[in-house]
């Protein structure tokens, strides 16, 4: 879909992780924002969600 946006609202982190840009919501504010390896390496909500979606699949 290049040159168009798209905005994809998913619980299941690898339906978003190609995305350019993930927006983690918190409580209706954005608490972070980068893309999947940017927000992994951040160790912050995103981390921690997907670090529970991956034991859940094991």
């Amino acid at each position: 879909m290049e040159g168009r946006t798209c905005i994809t609202i998913a619980h299941r982190l690898a339906t978003i992780r190609n995305a350019d840009v993930i927006c983690v919501l918190e409580k209706g504010t954005v608490a972070e924002m980068g893309t999947h390896d940017d927000l992994i390496s951040a160790d912050g909500l995103y981390a921690h969600l997907h670090a529970l979606q991956e034991a859940a699949m094991e």
